[in-house]
């Protein structure tokens, strides 16, 4: 059992139980990938595992699992709703390298500096936010340009111990994951025009922006290679913009 996979198991068992999930079409060639790592002693596989669902008001809920031993472990899972919601997006990022964990956690907005938004999204998770604080305390240091497409409930954390990661982390992921859903719940269709052209902009900016600063794209490069590495973040991980094209083609 690897550091994650409990994370991926509940949060795909919880999905089941509150959503009507479908599959979602993964790429061929992107379900499993392996390499080999380090020389002699050191040697480690590296497993890059990807799943897929799809459901109603979620245009896709996708996860990338990379297990590569002591050394490594991430979880990505992402929450992208369908473009006639104004509902943020659900993202969390779960990292163990030789140098400690990296965790980020939120519901990341459409539209920062709306204070209506503000009001409908942000607020109510502070109190989730606030109560994990002691234990999970401020990351440190995050890119300018990355501030705009996160939350004031943005939980950005380095854990000192693994035990915090199992304990603490796991659960702050399920609490954010449950507020998610009861967003969804609530969430009505956006019927007006503008609002709609609003929405889908802001989309396409959020995933333009993750595709082009990707952390993991030196890792998936060095082990999978450039090819593999580019058509993964863009043909999957971050897919939209090729959905859209698509659909307009046919």
């Amino acid at each position: 059992m690897t550091l994650y996979q409990p994370f991926l198991d509940d949060a795909i068992a919880y999905l089941q139980s509150r959503l009507e999930l479908m599959p979602y079409p993964i790429p061929s060639g992107f379900e499993y990938k392996s390499a080999i790592t380090g020389k002699g002693k050191n040697q480690e596989e590296v497993v890059t595992t990807s799943y897929g669902f799809c459901a109603p008001k979620l245009r896709q809920i996708r996860a990338a699992h990379v297990q590569g031993g002591k050394s490594l472990q991430v979880l990505n899972f992402v929450i992208f709703p369908d473009l006639n919601y104004d509902l943020p997006f659900f993202g969390a990022d779960l990292v163990t390298l030789p140098g400690g964990h990296l965790i980020a956690l939120d519901m990341q907005p459409l539209f920062r500096d709306d204070p209506d938004y503000q009001a409908k999204y942000s607020a109510p998770i502070l109190p989730i936010f606030e109560s994990y604080r002691q234990h999970l305390p401020w990351g440190g240091d995050f890119p300018e340009e990355a501030r705009p497409f996160f939350s004031p409930a943005f939980l950005w954390t380095r854990p000192k111990e693994t035990t915090d990661v199992e304990t603490h982390v796991f659960a702050a992921f399920k609490d954010y994951l449950k507020a998610y859903l009861d967003f969804v719940e609530q969430a009505e269709p956006v019927m007006d025009t503008q609002a709609l052209a609003t929405i889908k902009q802001a989309q396409l900016r959020y995933l333009r922006y993750r595709a082009e600063k990707d952390p993991a794209r030196g890792m998936f490069k060095r082990f999978y290679g450039q090819e593999w590495t580019e058509e993964y973040i863009h043909g999957f991980l971050f897919d939209l913009e090729r959905k859209l094209t698509e659909s307009v083609v046919s």
